[in-house]
């Protein structure tokens, strides 16, 4: 039996289980958005589709949300997407890797300097 979100979440003590719960709805909303019949997601595509989903939900509050729950960089969805994948929640492909989310872009660029109302 998979371990809920809430106990991955405690167990870590990184990240809230909210932002466990985001990142799978963000892996929803992106294959959904995706045109192409593949069915996997690649870990920059995944951060881009949470940002468009977080500026959706949150606008100009996207930063103080996530900060809140402990994710302050595109790397904090790759160790989120990799403790999922530990625990069964997601799947992962041979070629990838945590290093795909590093530095995809930075909060303070696409939500604050970027963002237009």
């Amino acid at each position: 039996m998979k371990k809920s979100l809430e106990t991955i979440a405690n167990e870590d003590g990184r990240f809230s289980p909210k932002a466990l719960k985001f990142v799978l709805e963000g892996l929803d909303y992106t294959a959904k958005k995706m045109t192409t019949e593949r069915k996997h997601v690649s870990g920059q595509t995944l951060c881009k589709g949470l940002k468009e989903l977080a500026l959706e939900r949150w606008g100009r509050l996207v930063v103080l949300v996530l900060n809140t729950w402990g994710v302050k960089t595109t790397r904090d969805f790759g160790e989120i997407v990799y403790s999922l994948i530990g625990h069964k929640w997601m799947s992962v492909q041979p070629t990838d890797s945590i290093d795909d989310f590093n530095d995809v872009y930075d909060f303070k660029t696409v939500f604050k300097d970027q963002f237009e109302f």
